[in-house]
């Protein structure tokens, strides 16, 4: 009997017939899962320290007027105010009623709610496709890739505090996407119900969100309009992708909503207001060069921040994860390569060509339309107001995980090939050799370390959000007692001093008091004439 040494002993398996064959990612099936683990640990505590600092958040730049007109006008005053004076953002101002009827108590829930909901509803959305393709869930892996995402989305910007902790931007640019990942969840719950009354409640209430939608957030009305009118067209039947119409529906009513909501805004007295301070200037080609411009200026900014390349790694991952599960794909609608059984060849090919090829020139559209939002609404520096972004980052992100899904899958599938793997029943299949082995794991380990050292690059930012944080709202909660004595002692007027934070807006912005609306805002939440620098 000839000696077998303890590397061949690690890549052997027993096949079905009982016969002794190589396995060569073995190895990698089973040091995958406690990377996915390490890499889900390492965002998921960012992401806890994130929601518990939603504890420590306090009144400052809009929360001031939001407060004291929800206090004083109520849910549907503050949202009258909005429809007729503000920018007629009805859905907006009908949330910020809600979230601050409490006071500052929906604010600082706020941060915790939308990492629970937007994680859960991108686990639970990537279950349901790997379910569409018939392809394993490895849950570790799945949970990794969408931790680093949320990790990504809240921590790698410019705007930290804006984008998680600050509600008025939540409310405008974050709750979005989670509302429009749910909403892609309702529809594929109700495909795979197959109930026609449950397939008419999700059109109808895609509808019903996309014009809530439409009055919530301009750039998410551009960004989610691309996409879903781009989804409609490819789960057209006659592509043969699909076996109904549900799909192109449900799309369809999407985007209906979002323009009925678009116009409802638009048409609004308080967005003609607004329109009527900063009057559009006709678009011209110097005006389009400096859109362009701005463009530019953002996906430089983005692109200066090489965290985001653990979106790709994280993908990666999942891709491989995918493909070294044990569970192989059963035949049915759907092949592993994501090919129709049914549908031909070049329809397949053409479709996953598609899939592929549409999310980049989707996310440059989307994006090139909220640059020139924000240059038409707030001028030549509105492109700094990276709060907005979230519309298209999120795609973003999500592009690049797809991506890396594919490319860990394509490289899955040729470690699990028979060529990979040898043929013991004589097919003249050769096992790889140990050092492509060692380079197959060396490759796992690399794309894992990317994983980790793009998450290990958040740790700075979430230390000086954490350290800000703590320190206004101790120093917040100092003045507020005193201020609040004084006015029940009687004061009609009282001393503020600023305590800036996130790049927002505090009283003494302007030195004309008039034009000072944070100031006023802060004067009529304290209940006072006037407050006074200190």
């Amino acid at each position: 009997m000839s000696r077998t040494t303890l590397s061949d002993l690690g890549d052997a398996r027993m096949s079905d017939d009982g016969e002794q064959s190589t396995d060569p990612a073995r190895g990698l099936r089973q040091v995958l899962p406690w990377i996915a683990l390490v890499i889900a640990a390492g965002a998921g505590a960012l992401l806890s320290v994130g929601a518990f600092l939603g504890l420590y958040v306090r009144p400052t730049s809009d929360d001031w007027c939001a407060l004291w007109k929800t206090r004083d006008l109520g849910v549907f005053g503050i949202t009258s105010d909005f429809y007729l004076t503000q920018n007629g953002r009805v859905t907006n101002a009908l949330l910020t009623g809600l979230l601050y009827s409490d006071g500052m108590r929906g604010p600082k829930l706020l941060p915790a709610f939308l990492v629970v909901a937007l994680g859960s509803g991108l686990f639970l959305l990537a279950r349901a496709t790997l379910r569409a393709l018939r392809l394993p869930f490895p849950a570790a892996a799945v949970a990794a890739a969408v931790l680093v995402l949320e990790a990504l989305l809240f921590f790698a910007g410019t705007r930290a505090y804006q984008v998680l902790l600050w509600a008025p931007a939540t409310i405008s640019h974050t709750l979005p996407s989670v509302l429009g990942v749910w909403a892609v969840l309702s529809a594929v719950w109700a495909a795979r119900s197959r109930r026609r009354w449950a397939r008419g409640t999700a059109v109808g209430t895609a509808a019903l969100l996309g014009t809530a939608a439409g009055m919530l957030s301009e750039p998410f009305v551009a960004m989610s309009g691309l996409v879903a009118a781009a989804a409609g067209v490819l789960c057209l039947p006659r592509f043969g992708r699909t076996r109904d119409r549900f799909a192109s529906t449900w799309c369809a009513a999407w985007c209906l909503g979002l323009v009925i909501g678009l116009v409802l805004l638009t048409t609004s007295p308080g967005a003609r207001w607004r329109r009527a301070q900063q009057p559009k200037e006709p678009l011209t080609l110097s005006g389009a060069g400096e859109t362009v411009r701005d463009w530019y200026r953002i996906w430089e900014t983005i692109g200066g921040q090489w965290a985001y390349v653990g979106a790709l790694a994280a993908g990666v991952l999942l891709g491989l994860a995918v493909a070294l599960s044990p569970r192989r794909p059963r035949d049915g609608d759907v092949r592993a390569d994501g090919e129709n059984a049914g549908a031909g060849r070049s329809s397949g090919g053409t479709f996953r060509v598609a899939v592929l090829v549409l999310p980049l020139p989707l996310i440059v559209l989307g994006s090139l339309v909220a640059a020139y939002g924000l240059r038409s609404g707030y001028g030549p520096t509105g492109w700094t107001y990276a709060r907005t972004w979230t519309s298209f980052v999120v795609p973003f992100l999500l592009a690049l995980c797809g991506y890396g899904a594919w490319l860990g899958y394509r490289l899955g599938r040729g470690l699990t090939s028979p060529a990979a793997a040898g043929d013991a029943s004589g097919s003249g299949a050769q096992p790889s050799p140990p050092g492509v082995r060692a380079a197959r794991l060396a490759a796992l380990v690399a794309t894992g370390a990317v994983a980790v050292a793009s998450t290990v690059a958040l740790v700075p930012e979430v230390r000086a959000l954490t350290t800000q944080t703590v320190a206004r709202s101790l120093a917040w909660d100092r003045q507020d007692a005193r201020i609040r004595a004084e006015v029940a002692a009687g004061r009609s007027e009282v001393t503020y001093r600023p305590l800036h934070i996130g790049v927002l807006a505090e009283p003494f912005f302007t030195k004309v008091y008039e034009k000072d609306w944070a100031a006023r805002c802060t004067a009529g939440y304290y209940g006072v004439d006037r407050i006074n620098p200190s």
